[in-house]
C-alpha cells in the first residue's frame, strides 16, 4: 500500500509501544501518546482537527475501508499497514476493526472560565463512570473536566470508549492537587455528599462560575475536599436507597448547575 510501512514482526518497536500504551497510564504519560481505536472515533478526531502521530491499519482494514483509510492516512505523520493477525495483536477490543491511530495528549493547561460550569471528579476509579459523565457533561453544555490525578486515566483505551470521545473534545483538567485548587479557585464550590445536613440540590443558586464535586464510587469525597467547598449539597431520595452510582449522581447534580 503506497506511503505504508509494512511490519510483520511483534518485536517491532512500535508494535511493543503500542502494547505499552494500551495498558499503562505511565507509558502514555512517559511518550505523550494514546491509543484511538476504531473507526467511528478516529473520523471524530480527525473532523476536531485532531493530528495522528502514527496510523496503523491491518490488511482485511485497508480493503474495506479505503477511502477513510486514505482520509486517516492524509491526516497522519506516519502510516503502518500489518497481517490481521499481528493488528489482534495490539488491539484492545475483541473484535477489532483493524484502524488505530497514536495520537498526543493534550496539553494540560488549567485555564478557567470564572464563570464557567465544571465538574471535579476526586478519585474516580471507575472508567465507565468517568466516560459517562463526560458524555453528560458534553450534552448539557459544561465547560469543561477536572480530574484528581489519582482518578482512572482519561486517555485509557476503556475510558475513550465509554466517553466515545468526548473527552477530547471539550477541555479536560488533570489537577495534581485538586484540593488546593478548590480552596484557591474563584468558582463557587458545591461538595455533592449523602449527608443528612446538606442542602438539597434543587435550592442551590447556581449563579456565576461553579464547579460540582463528585467523589469516589465506595468512599465518595474526601473529608479534606468536604472542608475546603463552599456548600454541600445533596441529592434527595425516597424509597430505601441510601446512595446514587457516581454517574448518576453527577448527572443529576450537572442538571441542577445548568439548568
Amino acid at each position: 500500500m503506497d506511503g505504508f510501512l509494512r511490519i510483520t514482526s511483534r518485536d517491532n518497536a512500535l508494535i511493543k509501544l503500542v502494547c505499552a500504551l494500551q495498558t499503562s497510564a505511565k507509558e502514555r504519560k512517559r511518550n505523550n501518546l494514546f491509543v484511538v481505536e476504531g473507526l467511528r472515533i478516529l473520523k471524530d478526531l480527525a473532523e476536531n482537527g485532531v493530528e495522528f502521530d502514527k496510523f496503523i491499519v491491518s490488511d482485511t482494514a485497508a480493503k474495506r475501508y479505503e477511502k477513510d483509510i486514505k482520509s486517516f492516512a492524509e491526516n497522519s505523520q506516519n502510516n503502518y499497514i500489518l497481517p490481521d493477525s499481528l493488528f489482534e495483536k495490539i488491539a484492545d477490543t475483541n473484535s477489532p476493526q483493524g484502524i488505530l491511530a497514536l495520537a498526543k495528549i493534550p496539553e494540560n493547561n488549567l485555564e478557567i472560565d470564572e464563570n464557567g460550569k465544571y465538574i471535579a471528579l476526586e478519585n474516580l476509579s471507575d472508567p465507565s463512570n468517568l466516560g459517562a459523565i463526560s458524555r453528560t457533561a458534553e450534552a448539557l453544555g459544561v465547560s469543561g473536566i477536572l480530574i484528581s490525578n489519582d482518578s482512572c486515566d482519561p486517555y485509557s483505551p476503556k475510558v475513550l470508549r465509554a466517553s466515545m470521545g468526548t473527552l477530547l473534545r471539550m477541555p479536560v483538567f488533570i489537577v495534581n492537587d485538586l484540593v488546593v485548587f478548590i480552596k484557591s479557585s474563584s468558582l463557587r464550590s458545591y461538595a455533592c455528599v449523602v449527608d443528612s445536613d446538606a442542602l438539597p440540590i434543587n435550592e442551590a443558586d447556581f449563579t456565576g462560575g461553579s464547579v460540582i464535586l463528585i467523589g469516589n464510587e465506595a468512599n465518595g469525597l474526601s473529608d479534606e475536599m468536604k472542608t475546603a467547598a463552599d456548600k454541600k449539597v445533596t441529592i434527595k431520595m425516597r424509597g430505601n436507597a441510601e446512595s446514587l452510582n457516581a454517574a448518576a449522581a453527577a448527572a443529576i447534580a450537572i442538571w441542577e448547575m445548568v439548568k
